[in-house]
């Protein structure tokens, strides 16, 4: 709760009516610019109380226009309406006009940017002139930017700028190892990039309004754009940083926002016309989340939330003092407090606080809280909050005044409380009179003491004593006093200044000092309690002073706070108890962890306790506020012995304010006065009367015990101390004298609140209360304390601890059984429907069952519908109210209820309205019953014909059996599937034929009866073996089956033979296959049979292909035990070569393998042909012969032409160590380089290969070995020297033909070097060096040599044109893409050679 204090500016006596009001940002000056019709204007600065600055004073004979402090410096820039525009520095008074011919018209426009280092100016003629201000606030020169748009200009605003870099952020991070954040400081790295901005960037950039409605943007180059345009003049702009989106409002209240792209472009997002008249000079105010709040002369002030595109109004309240027809001029919000202000015609300021709200599903909402006003004189025209969040400056038609807030004071002392009403008036309530008394002061009141003979009342610069006189108070004097900090004891009265504490007489007189040194710091708080003075300083050090003798004298040592208590900040409060001895000892409970921690000490009396309590404010989730602030009033006892012990914690009454004091064994509370915020002013008429601002409340542990003796008060708190402490035997020893039963339901009543069901029952004892004593033995079995303990509390009547208890523990459901008790069916519901749904419809029974003992049978339907229990409740419910019953069943349309009803009428004879009963509820049964009941049973057998239901036929069935009509007893009885019935109907009237049927179509047992019957009258044997195979009796059917030849039945039973039948019925089944020729069939039975031989033997017998799923079937898996492993690999062999000779293969490869036999099984797959399963089985195989069979049959396959063939036909004779048949397989690849590309040098490579590999074998195979090494480093040899004759021909040819000529003599050439090739080379030779003689005899040599050989395979198409050329000879050869056959024919001569 507060008031505000209202302090009316001192203006001077040229000063006329106030026009323009401005607060600075951060400093605490108020700029008011002022109109005198007969001097002109002026400008005048205040301080916060409304002093007037005198050297900042200014006059003009024309009227201020405009004013806008710098966002830091106090530097205030003033216009004025003939275009002069100056700026005042605070407090020097210094002025610095603009250049006298910047403007000539009324300045509009005012605006600094963010830092203040720029300042845009601009008039009603349209000039725009931008100015550099340096850092000392001095103007430079002439305007860096001047533009004329040639219409007035409105309002300008800066575009914020981008954020900057945390450097407090980014230093903790470095330090903490961050290598971005180092690498950010240090901007040498070249890798990096530049240094990041210290401190916060200024945007240059801003957008300036013209009264035609157009929008243009400033950048920091002097570069003026339009940017928008709207319909009429703009009153005011905002720039939404989060959203990069400019909103516009015009006079006619139209808003419009626009999106700004990176590219300077606008796009219009929305346009809104805003409720309200549209007026000219309507206030209108943006806060930072983009709430737009407008006030134009109405009755309401409306909000439109541009974020959520949300809009409503806010009303005045005549309720809390404001007067009908009110009208709201102006508006000011303040973002740090989130309240509301508002100035009204009547003079009165509205204040309304913010509160964000959310539901349960996470929705926020804004509710706005009104107070009661603060009134002035005159019609409020301004609004404007301080830089101080308490300061308010406001300008009426009459005057200036500053409303600075301030907390009511208030004080306890010796049954006497004093709690502050107004500024100026204070209420007094005497608890040991019962008197209370309320005066006004003659001063603002900021501080208040009182005893039981004095009050000492503070404004901030005087001290004023009354002393009471009667029903009244009156001044004994007055002194002055700054001291922050004031009490009073008996007649002193005890002040703080600069390192010490002064005593002083009610006269001022300083009495006594009492000093303290610079490391204790400046006294700040003080508190009285008895004969003690507690001091503490700004440097967290406490000291205690005894007021007992006749000077104060300081109680042992100082004690520093901050070295005992770690991270502790300032000192709020300091308050002592009445009984101090020492300071040995200091404890502190930390709220955050929940704990005390003590600093031990030597205790010099441990019998002595005090208690004292806290008021502190934790936040919970709450349901309707997203975080709601919860008061705590904390109890502890303290003992030097035991320190802090939590003694008891409640939450604040939430019709009390705030807690004044202590006071055993009551609480002393400040009532909240109607949650106003109160200010009276001078001129505000008097209040004869005030309620009374201050109430008790009993301490938990004196419920009941409010007015007791000391002796019982004094063992109520031993009693709560030693219960605390856990200290059973002292605190019985306490209490044990007290023979009064509410003390003792009184302590019970405390057990409750500590949780002690130990003391509980020792006080249910004594209180004579068996049946409480016996509902906490039976609680004993719930596994929680609490639950234990809310049976308690239910049992003494605390029904909301009891609730808050059950609620605290989780245990809803017997949170639910406790509301039903109370009485309490709406929570009881809730709890069900939200926490409690296993017990929901229970609840609801319950619930229904009262309001039908209630007489509420309405709602007690809808309750028995919920529990799902209507079909039974409301039947017997409404029984006598037949008519309420059958409309109450027509209109559920519940088949259930339809049958009852039913039943019902056929009870009280109404056939025909039961048989429509029993058609809504399709009761097929109850009308075939009434209807053969009323003899009518062709339309009983209508409805069972058509439905088909099983009950309503087998009814039928019976009344014809009983008529004898069997035809159709049979029928119904098959429609109802009561097949023994029609079966027993059919053999007693010799029904054979439908016998067959109803018996197929009943169960094993009837099928085996039917079939014995078929088979002792010895006619239709064939259906008495087809319902024994149907019964499941297959050897009974067999048998009857083989006994009269039934071979077509035979066969249908042997398909359901299988492994699990008897094995000599397999084999005999078998045998008659075989008989008969049905061999396939046969096998099948013999494999079931497990004889597997047999059944191959068949297949061999009679040429019967192997399937897959044959031979898995005579696959005997490995753990069998009709065959051993040995017998069961020859099977398997036995079955792979029965695939053999059939060409199957791929299974009798699966069956060698499974064999073991992986030789024949690489044979079965080679025959198979299918290379890739050849190369996977060589490669899982890991046998050398089979990587052998595999490599050679590889070698059958196209390798020349795949390579993947190769790379496998060497890693398998690799693999399998078959060296010389590797060394053949590289030899073949020589020669088939040779031949095919004439690459001697990859042949030369394979020959190498190929000697490595006979190298190896040599040692194994011997001789043999060794003559084919001989022979293939012969060829090896040769190859050598005919690649070295080609390589060496450019260098050296003679040595090339040398060589190649001595090739041509070597007897076995050919195998190893083509003849042709080394005369080509020769003929290639002497024709490049055009020896065509030369050429032509080489080619007559290997004609000679090979006569049929085609000469275009070894010499160039090129050289044999120059060779005939120049020999003039026609040749006949064919060319290299010739036929295959045709390589060999002869090259023939033309006939017309000449030799």
């Amino acid at each position: 709760m507060a008031v505000y204090f209202d302090h009316r500016v001192e203006a001077p006596d040229s000063s006329g009516a106030a026009v323009l009001i401005s607060w600075h940002s951060s400093v605490c000056v108020l700029a008011v610019g002022s109109v005198n019709p007969s001097t002109g204007g002026c400008l005048d600065l205040y301080l916060q109380q409304g002093e007037h600055v005198e050297l900042c004073h200014v006059e003009r004979g024309f009227s201020p226009s405009l004013l806008q402090w710098h966002p830091t410096k106090p530097l205030l820039a003033v216009g004025w309406e003939t275009g002069e525009t100056m700026l005042l520095s605070h407090p020097s008074g210094e002025l610095t006009p603009l250049p006298n011919n910047t403007y000539n018209a009324c300045i509009t426009v005012l605006e600094w940017s963010s830092n203040g280092s720029r300042l845009v100016t601009g008039d009603q003629a349209g000039v725009m002139a931008v100015w550099r201000v340096d850092a000392r606030g001095k103007l430079q020169g002439s305007p860096l930017i001047k533009h004329d748009y040639s219409k007035p200009l409105t309002c300008c605003i800066f575009r914020p700028p981008p954020p900057a870099e945390d450097v407090a952020m980014l230093a903790r991070a470095a330090v903490s190892g961050d290598e971005s954040a180092l690498d950010m400081f240090n901007w040498k790295k070249s890798n990096k990039g530049a240094a990041f901005a210290l401190g916060s960037q200024e945007g240059l950039t801003f957008y300036i309004s013209t009264a035609d409605g157009s929008v243009y943007s400033v950048d920091e180059q002097a570069r003026s754009v339009p940017l928008i345009s709207v319909e009429s003049k703009i009153q005011t702009m905002w720039y939404s940083k989060r959203r990069d989106v400019l909103a516009v409002v015009t006079d006619s209240l139209l808003l419009s926002q626009f999106s700004l792209g990176p590219e300077g472009i606008a796009q219009e997002i929305s346009k809104v016309k805003l409720s309200g008249r549209g007026v000219q000079h309507a206030d209108i105010v943006w806060t930072e989340n983009g709430l737009l709040i407008t006030a134009s002369g109405e009755q309401h002030i409306r909000l439109w939330d541009v974020e959520l595109d949300d809009h409503y109004a806010l009303s005045l309240d005549e309720s809390l003092g404001f007067e009908k027809g009110e009208l709201l001029n102006c508006v000011s919000f303040c973002t740090s407090k989130q309240v509301l202000a508002a100035g009204t015609s009547r003079g009165r300021v509205a204040l309304w606080h913010m509160v964000t709200v959310s539901d349960q599903k996470g929705d926020t909402k804004i509710h706005w809280k009104l107070q009661t006003p603060a009134e002035v004189e005159g019609n409020i025209s301004q609004l404007q909050w301080g830089s101080s969040s308490h300061l308010l400056a406001v300008c009426s038609s009459s005057c200036v005044v500053i409303l600075s807030e301030h907390v009511l004071c208030s004080h306890y002392s010796q049954q006497i409380a004093a709690v502050q009403l107004t500024p100026t008036q204070l209420s007094l309530a005497n608890f040991n009179t019962n008197t209370h008394i309320t005066f006004h002061t003659d001063t603002h009141i900021r501080a208040v003491q009182v005893t039981k003979d004095m009050v000492a009342v503070w404004n901030g610069k005087y001290i004023t004593v009354y002393e009471p006189s009667g029903q009244t108070l009156h001044s004994t004097g007055s002194f002055q006093c700054e001291s922050p900090a004031l009490v009073v004891h008996e007649e002193n009265i005890y002040t703080v200044e600069p390192n010490r504490v002064q005593i002083r007489t009610p006269q001022g007189t300083v009495k006594q000092l009492l000093a303290f040194s610079e490391a204790e710091g400046n006294p700040t708080q003080l508190s009285v309690c008895g004969s003690y003075l507690a001091v503490g300083t700004d440097t967290c050090h406490v000291r205690v002073f005894d007021l007992t003798r006749r000077e104060a004298k300081a109680m042992g040592v100082t004690k520093n706070l901050s070295e005992l208590i770690p991270d502790l900040g300032a000192l709020r409060s300091v308050k002592c108890n009445i009984n101090v001895f020492c300071l040995d000892t200091l404890s502190h409970f930390d709220f955050f962890t929940g704990r005390p921690e003590s600093s031990l000490a030597q205790s010099e009396d441990s019998q002595r306790y005090l208690c004292f309590c806290l008021c502190v404010k934790v936040y919970i989730k709450g349901f309707c506020l997203s975080w709601q602030e919860d008061v705590l009033v904390v109890t502890f006892f303290v003992t030097q012995e035991h320190g802090l012990l939590l003694q008891d914690s409640q939450p604040k009454p939430a019709t009390l304010l705030s807690l004044l004091a202590l006071d055993t064994p009551y609480y002393y509370y400040i009532c909240k006065g109607g949650d106003q915020v109160v200010s009276t002013p001078a001129a505000a008429p008097q209040v004869p009367s005030s309620p009374q601002m201050v109430v008790r409340r009993a301490l938990r542990d004196f419920v009941g015990l409010e007015s007791c003796e000391k002796q019982t008060r004094d063992a109520m708190l031993n009693f709560s101390f030693y219960l605390t402490i856990g200290d059973m035997d002292e605190a019985f020893k306490a209490i044990k004298l007290i023979k009064s039963e509410a003390v003792w339901e009184n302590m019970a009543w405390m057990c409750v609140k500590s949780c002690r069901l130990d003391v509980a029952r020792v006080c249910l004892g004594n209180m004579g209360n068996a049946r409480a004593a016996r509902a906490l033995r039976n609680a004993e079995k719930e596994p929680e304390v609490e639950a234990q303990v809310a049976v308690l509390a239910t049992q003494l009547g605390m029904l909301e601890d009891a609730e808050r208890l059950y609620k605290s523990c989780g245990r809803f459901d017997l949170l639910n059984k406790f509301y039903q008790a109370a009485g309490q069916w709406q929570q009881a519901v809730e709890t069900a429907e939200t926490h409690d749904r296993i017990h929901l419809r229970t609840t609801y029974y319950s619930y229904a069952k009262h309001l039908e003992a209630m007489g509420d049978k309405n709602l007690a339907l809808v309750y028995f519908e919920k529990s799902d229990t209507h079909r039974f409740e409301v039947p017997r419910m409404l029984m006598e109210d037949n008519l309420s019953l059958e409309i109450y069943i027509n209109k559920m349309k519940d088949k259930d209820l339809y049958k009852w009803w039913g039943h019902y009428l056929e009870s009280q004879s109404d056939m025909e309205a039961a048989l429509h009963y029993y058609d809504l509820a399709q009761d097929y049964l109850s009308q075939v019953r009434v209807y053969c009941y009323l003899g009518n049973i062709q339309k009983a057998s209508e409805i069972a014909n058509e439905t088909g239901n099983r009950a309503a036929s087998y009814h039928v069935a019976r009344q014809y059996e009983g008529q004898d009509e069997i035809s159709q007893s049979v029928h119904f009885y098959t429609r109802a599937q009561a097949y023994n019935n029609a079966i027993r109907l059919c053999k007693e009237n010799n029904l054979d034929e439908q016998l067959m049927n109803l018996a197929l179509l009943s169960n094993p047992e009837d099928m085996m009866d039917t079939a014995m019957y078929y088979e002792e009258k010895g006619t239709h044997m064939d259906r008495a073996v087809m319902l024994y195979h149907k019964a499941g009796h297959v050897s009974k059917a067999l048998e009857l089956a083989f006994a009269t030849e039934q071979f077509g039945a035979l066969q249908l039973i042997a398909e359901d033979l299988n492994e699990n039948s008897d094995p000599a019925l397999l084999a005999r089944c078998s045998d008659f296959f075989i008989k008969h020729a049905q061999y396939q069939k046969a096998v099948e039975l013999l494999v079931a049979a497990k004889k597997y031989h047999e059944a191959l033997q068949l297949c061999l017998d009679q040429s019967l292909t192997i399937t897959e799923d044959l031979a898995e079937s005579l696959t005997v898996p490995k753990d069998s035990s009709h065959l051993s492993e040995a017998g069961r690999k020859e099977l398997l062999e036995k079955i792979a070569d029965c695939c053999m000779r059939q060409g199957n293969y791929h299974l009798a490869t699966k069956k060698y393998t499974q064999a073991g036999n992986k030789i024949k099984a690489m044979r079965a797959l080679l025959k198979s042909g299918d290379t890739d399963k050849i190369v996977f089985f060589a490669g899982v195989s890991r046998q050398k012969e089979i990587y052998v069979m595999a490599a050679n049959y590889l070698q059958s396959l196209d390798w020349r032409n795949d390579p993947e063939i190769m790379k496998n036909i060497i890693g398998f004779y690799t693999k399998g160590r078959a060296l010389d048949l590797l060394a053949g397989f590289y030899e073949a690849c020589a020669e088939v380089e040779i031949d095919d590309y004439q690459n001697y040098e990859k042949a030369y490579g394979a020959l190498t290969e190929a000697c490595k590999c006979l190298t190896k074998a040599k040692g194994r195979s011997g001789d043999e070995a060794d003559s084919k090494l001989l022979i293939l480093t012969h060829k090896l040899g040769l190859v050598k020297r005919f690649i070295q004759a080609r390589r060496m021909h450019e260098e050296d040819p003679v040595e090339a033909v040398r060589v190649c000529e001595s090739l041509l003599e070597e007897k076995d050439l050919d195998p190893a070097v083509r003849v042709g090739d080394v005369y080509g080379f020769l003929v290639e030779h002497y024709c490049h060096h055009g020896n065509f003689q030369q050429a032509w005899s080489k080619i007559e040599d290997l004609r000679s040599t090979r006569p049929n050989i085609n000469l275009s395979l070894y010499v160039s198409q090129t050289s044999l044109e120059a060779l005939q050329n120049a020999a003039g000879v026609r040749l006949v050869y064919r060319d290299t893409d010739t036929h295959a056959a045709e390589d060999d024919e002869e090259v023939e001569e033309d006939e017309n050679i000449n030799h």
